[in-house]
């Protein structure tokens, strides 16, 4: 069984991976986790001899498979509990993030499987990332930021690429949520910012905004 400390560095590792497949650097795992390059290299060495960590000094590292396994489970966790408090106990989505984080430590594969059924198999969690399955797949859906969409495109709000607690409530204050609908009213090219219609009232986005947010085009 892993500490608390080994599952979130294995859990920052699935998420820095994906953007950086030959290796993920010591210095970026321990901007990530806030923390010392240095812990950050004894903790990679200890993963590393447990098998789960496939490290090599100076060039970077990445989950083994079974790494990927035991990281995919913890992501699950998190994103079922932050499902769970929104759904069943009534929390805002700018609000889960933290109480998931202690969470998606509790070591109970019954009562995960249970929470999963309970919860009608979710396969997206409240901020629509996709929860890997109990095998540690993951269903991704085809999606794109909304800066990328042209004059009169229409599309659904599917994600949000950085789901940090100010720009959910920004988006609260502003009443939009996954599932609604933006059309792209006008682009400005000087600085990327844009005036959308969103459920049929009229916002202006910065390009940080348009940056943030995953779209389906419809």
């Amino acid at each position: 069984m892993l500490t608390s400390s080994e599952e979130n560095y294995i859990k920052a590792l699935f998420y820095l991976q994906q953007k950086a497949s030959k290796g993920v650097s010591t210095s970026s795992l321990a901007q990530r986790l806030d923390t010392k390059p240095s812990s950050a290299t004894d903790m990679l060495q200890k993963l590393s001899e447990k098998g789960l960590v496939d490290y090599v000094k100076y060039k970077g590292a990445l989950l083994s498979t079974d790494g990927y396994q035991l990281a995919a489970h913890v992501v699950r966790k998190h994103r079922l509990w932050e499902v769970f408090l929104v759904k069943t106990l009534g929390f805002s989505w700018d609000q889960v993030h933290d109480i998931a984080e202690q969470l998606e430590h509790v070591h109970a594969p019954l009562l995960v499987e249970k929470l999963d059924a309970f919860l009608g198999h979710p396969r997206r969690d409240p901020h629509g990332d996709p929860i890997p399955d109990k095998n540690g797949q993951i269903h991704q859906v085809e999606k794109a930021l909304l800066s990328t969409q042209q004059n009169d495109q229409e599309s659904i709000l599917v994600s949000i690429k950085d789901a940090n607690d100010d720009f959910l409530k920004y988006l609260n204050q502003k009443n939009i949520s996954l599932g609604a609908f933006i059309k792209v009213i006008a682009l400005e090219p000087f600085d990327g910012s844009m005036t959308v219609e969103v459920n049929h009232e009229t916002h202006y986005f910065s390009s940080t905004i348009t940056n943030n947010l995953y779209v389906q085009s419809l």
